[in-house]
């Protein structure tokens, strides 16, 4: 069921209550009805939609990427905002896009990416990752209607053509049916060619799981690294929200037990050399694996500046974390951050790349994007007072060798 120039559909959807049902992956395996639609629920998530949309596009001095987790389409208004007027997400020829909805009631059942590519005139290629049986998290719950196809993903734009295309599913890392959140299916990472003039790139754009140890996360970047080893040694590019927020958040015991242990260490430490530098300690086996497998990080992002930014008087945030964490977990919260004014900030968002060289600002001039700018962070995605997305989006400029 591999779809070019189609769109994804099913008509699963009226069995997901009674799937929805089941407290875990072991309970829902074991029903009749998930037997018998197991072959047909497979099928959609190892599918995807890939359209070439794009009028052809003349080479370029250099390229621009954007990485950018759009929390599942949500704010789909203030999304395309930023995509077409953002002076630097407006002019990319590659956006790595996570979290992106199809048919869920939360994005008003949308087809994110598909609609995206339409009004960007980019083409794309959308991967799923899971089935959802359920709404969402936190106050998703609340939100009207419901879902028409239940399917979430990851996706890749470009204004040149998309060729190749790969999904590698990532090694599970909890039981994605305990909790409200009730999901068929694990991360799965989408892997195209994108035909830049003479030079072929080979892009991934990967999510990796937030409930989630550190091991994990190398364990599921490892599965992306074995998939891009097995093609080859060309030239690549990797970018999502890799979530390495330094946590073992695969239990609730184990986060607890995480948050104290950063309290000892001090909550401006924490802040100043974990949070914005995962891979000095806590995520360090992942970026090690990263360089031992040829893949550059320092010089494609922005060290040291957040993507992410928690609040402790930010109660849609505290309702998603609540639905894994005791409520008086959240007075400790507010406790440990009384002298940063509530706030604390996370490094997740990332590239990686191999055989590409990383501009500076104005090492190269584009007569449709102006001079190169350096790797950076791109906050403040407001708009009439609603943030865009929970994250911020990450830039980087290359040509190659």
């Amino acid at each position: 069921m591999n779809h070019q120039d189609n769109e994804l559909h099913h008509d699963l959807h009226i069995h997901f209550p009674i799937l929805g049902n089941h407290h875990s992956t072991k309970a829902l395996e074991g029903s009749p009805l998930y037997r018998e639609l197991r072959p047909k629920l497979f099928k959609i998530l190892n599918s995807y939609e890939m359209k070439t949309i794009a009028p052809t596009a003349v080479p370029e001095p250099y390229y621009r990427a954007v990485a950018w987790n759009v929390e599942r389409g949500i704010c789909f208004e203030e999304i395309v905002h930023f995509l077409k007027n953002h002076p630097l997400i407006a002019t990319a020829d590659i956006l790595l896009i996570t979290e992106t909805d199809l048919g869920m009631a939360r994005s008003g059942n949308r087809n994110i990416a598909k609609e995206l590519a339409g009004i960007l005139q980019m083409n794309y290629l959308f991967v799923p990752s899971y089935l959802n049986l359920s709404k969402g998290c936190g106050i998703e719950q609340e939100m009207g209607g419901d879902n028409t196809l239940g399917i979430h993903g990851n996706a890749i734009f470009s204004r040149y053509p998309i060729h190749k295309p790969r999904i590698v599913p990532l090694p599970r890392t909890h039981d994605k049916m305990k909790g409200r959140e009730k999901r068929i299916g694990n991360q799965r990472a989408a892997i195209g060619t994108i035909e830049l003039p003479g030079h072929p790139l080979r892009t991934t754009c990967v999510h990796l799981d937030m409930r989630s140890t550190q091991p994990d996360r190398k364990k599921q970047m490892a599965a992306v690294l074995t998939a891009l080893h097995e093609e080859g040694d060309a030239p690549s590019l990797i970018g999502g929200d890799w979530n390495t927020s330094t946590y073992d958040t695969h239990n609730t015991l184990s986060a607890i037990i995480g948050f104290w242990v950063r309290i000892c260490i001090g909550v401006n430490n924490s802040i100043r050399n974990h949070y914005l530098h995962p891979y000095r300690f806590f995520e360090k086996r992942l970026f090690k694996m990263l360089e031992a497998a040829g893949y550059d990080y320092k010089e494609c992002n922005e060290l040291g500046t957040a993507t992410v930014h928690y609040r402790a008087a930010d109660m849609k945030a505290n309702k998603n974390l609540g639905e894994w964490i005791p409520d008086w977990c959240f007075q400790f919260i507010r406790w440990a951050l009384r002298k940063t004014d509530g706030e604390c900030p996370f490094k997740l968002d990332w590239f990686a790349q191999k055989h590409l060289k990383i501009l500076q600002p104005g090492q190269m001039t584009s007569p449709r994007k102006g001079p190169s700018v350096a790797p950076q962070v791109l906050g403040n995605l407001i708009l009439n007072g609603q943030e865009a997305s929970d994250h911020d989006a990450i830039v980087m400029d290359f040509c190659f060798r």
